[in-house]
């Protein structure tokens, strides 16, 4: 769920102290932002160890050919001569044969002169490597990695972590992050043999054969290990957001998830949906929260009185008003007028100070929302519970469940009964649930239900046992991630893979370390609260009951309090600020062209990089907005 700025403007409507945010609510970033998160800026000096690899393994078949210009044919040849390197026993060459496919996969940028090109070329060489059987290969090798016991037991005598010790990790997973992505995202251009790859990479990532467990299970085993204290090397960033993408690939995303909705009413003859709610929330506006929440009331304070300004100005201006109404509302002012009086006379001073012109700036800038952004919805017991209350009270008895008998009801019922019947909605859930009550009552005459078996039924499935555990898991590290958390003793440390070996000698390196801190924290946000949205939604649509176990055991685990920690600081400040130079990035590479006419590839070079660096920690105007927390939306 990415948000993006594309400038900052005063808005006649919005309020007087935050800019409005133009953002994209939808399932992920752009592609090219997508694959610069998975690197940190401290792993520089591998990308260039990657392309190294591969570069002494082709010279050795083709002297002065280049990848980019080699046909479909060698291509294969060469990706097979890597995938037999993968075997050896020698664990330095399993590791280089690995670099070498990792930079096949992101693109070989080394002979690439834009970021279209590793773009493109990333896409291809992911779709070939997925083609020759990579991705088993690498699943098979990260199996090995995970029970690996004498690097547990190093990474835990060992008092500092750093990048050194999840070497092999990273590597394998950023192989598998990169397929994933890749094949993930849906192209017009795509042939039929893509397509065709693409669900039956779908198909082996959510419902596995031959009895075997989803790939999402082993990736929330990986989670549960690094948090229960065994695992501390584990890079918990690129685990998380190769856990998300997987969720993301085989659950589906925002209109998968409206499609099955619709196809599931259908099949429980339900009405059609009359709107999609995602969509209508891709067309809102940001809100601006206020920014602590000791201000709220403050703010209250001093807004009752250009409130009741405002409201006299409206009623002022309208033709319609009646004497009788004038009355009342004269009444209603003086008793407004009492409470407002008991403020203190400082405040009171200090706006009736204010020029005349600055109030009719205010009130003009007043916004009278015209009504909820989606459709009501009414289920029946909420018009059973209108009718019993409106019987008691006119006529003193009740009909049940009866809501077309208004006799002995006034008009005003009538009317209200009419619209809401208009607005009746009978969910899915509402179906799951009575279907159950009924299996509850009759056991033994109903049978067996046939449960369909579906990416969400499978992911459940294997992990109905452990799923307290999970939960706990997931945000513990949102609360290592949280911007207002302080450290702890007892706490999990989440910046494992990001810490060089050597730490910062220079100011320059201090400053790009700590961007490179945040920026890290700001991905595993996004990742952590972008996957549980994910499971809640689909959970939910694929039965209600799965939905509430998972929420339940949220709430047990203090997630309520969790989320009230983002929202104890300042929200605008937190959503807006720019912990990424886009220099340094991972496509932004530059090529330049020798005297001698080679091609010489520049990353992460500039000579204004401390300024750069220096702009990027001041208050820059915010161009991309990293990550908004879904979390927010529980």
């Amino acid at each position: 769920m990415e948000g993006s700025s594309k400038g900052r403007r005063r808005e006649p409507e919005g309020s007087l102290d935050y800019p409005s945010l133009e953002f994209e609510y939808n399932d992920s970033d752009q592609l090219s932002a997508e694959l610069s998160e998975l690197y940190s800026y401290t792993e520089e000096s591998e990308l260039i160890l990657n392309r190294r690899c591969f570069e002494e393994r082709f010279r050795l078949q083709e002297t002065e050919a280049r990848w980019t210009s080699l046909g479909s044919a060698q291509h294969r040849t060469h990706v097979m001569r890597l995938i037999e390197e993968l075997e050896v026993v020698i664990r330095e060459k399993r590791l280089s044969a690995a670099r070498a496919i990792l930079y096949l996969a992101q693109g070989v940028f080394g002979e690439c002169e834009a970021e279209s090109d590793v773009l493109r070329w990333s896409r291809y060489n992911c779709f070939l490597l997925y083609q020759m059987g990579t991705f088993a290969v690498f699943l098979e090798l990260l199996n090995m990695e995970i029970a690996n016991s004498q690097a547990c037991s190093k990474a835990l005598r060992k008092p500092a972590l750093s990048l050194a010790d999840s070497t092999e990790l990273r590597v394998f997973l950023s192989v598998m992050y990169l397929l994933v992505e890749n094949i993930r995202q849906a192209s017009p251009e795509d042939d039929t043999e893509w397509l065709t790859q693409r669900e039956t990479f779908r198909t082996e990532l959510a419902l596995p054969s031959n009895g075997e467990e989803p790939f999402s299970h082993l990736l929330f085993t990986m989670v549960t290990k690094f948090c229960s204290g065994h695992t501390p090397h584990f890079p918990m960033k690129k685990v998380l957001l190769l856990l998300w993408k997987v969720l993301l690939f085989t659950l589906g995303g925002f209109s998968e998830l409206q499609t099955d909705k619709e196809r599931k009413r259908a099949e429980l003859g339900l009405l059609p949906l009359s709107e999609d709610c995602i969509q209508v929330m891709k067309n809102m506006k940001a809100t601006a929260p206020p920014s602590y929440g000791i201000e709220l009331g403050e703010q209250q304070k001093r807004g009752r009185r250009s409130r009741r300004d405002s409201l006299d100005l409206y009623n002022e201006k309208d033709p319609f008003k009646s004497e009788e109404s004038t009355g009342v509302e004269e009444e209603e002012n003086e008793e407004s007028e009492n409470m407002i009086d008991t403020e203190s006379d400082v405040q009171e001073r200090d706006f009736m100070s204010q020029p005349l012109s600055a109030l009719r700036n205010h009130m003009e800038r007043v916004c009278f929302p015209k009504g909820l952004p989606w459709a009501p919805k009414v289920r029946q017991k909420d018009i059973e519970d209108f009718l019993e209350m409106s019987r008691n009270k006119f006529i003193g008895f009740t009909l049940g469940h009866d809501t077309d008998t208004l006799v002995g009801l006034p008009r005003p019922i009538h009317e209200s009964v009419k619209i809401l019947k208009q607005h009746k909605y009978v969910s899915v859930a509402d179906i799951q649930i009575k279907k159950e009550e009924e299996m509850e009552k009759c056991p033994m005459s109903l049978g067996e239900e046939d449960v369909e078996e579906t990416a969400a039924e499978c992911l459940y499935k294997a992990m109905l046992v452990n799923i307290p555990q999970y939960m706990i898991a997931l945000l513990k590290i949102l609360l290592a991630a949280a911007p207002t958390s302080k450290a702890k003793t007892d706490s999990i440390n989440i910046l494992a893979d990001i810490l060089p070996e050597e730490m910062p000698v220079t100011v320059l390196q201090s400053m790009k370390l700590g961007i490179d801190v945040n920026r890290h924290k700001e991905i595993i946000v996004k990742s952590v609260s972008a996957l549980l949205l994910l499971l809640l939604k689909h959970f939910k649509l694929n039965h209600i009951y799965q939905f509430e176990y998972v929420s339940q055991h949220l709430v047990f685990a203090n997630c309520i309090p969790l989320i009230l920690k983002f929202f104890n600081q300042n929200i605008m400040s937190f959503i807006c600020a720019k912990n990424s130079t886009d220099f340094i990035e991972f496509l932004d590479v530059r090529v330049v062209k020798n005297e001698g006419g080679s091609i010489k590839t520049d990353i992460y070079r500039k000579n204004t990089a401390v300024n750069s660096l220096l702009s990027a920690k001041s208050s820059h105007p915010p161009q991309v907005i990293n990550s908004i927390p879904t979390v927010f939306l529980f």
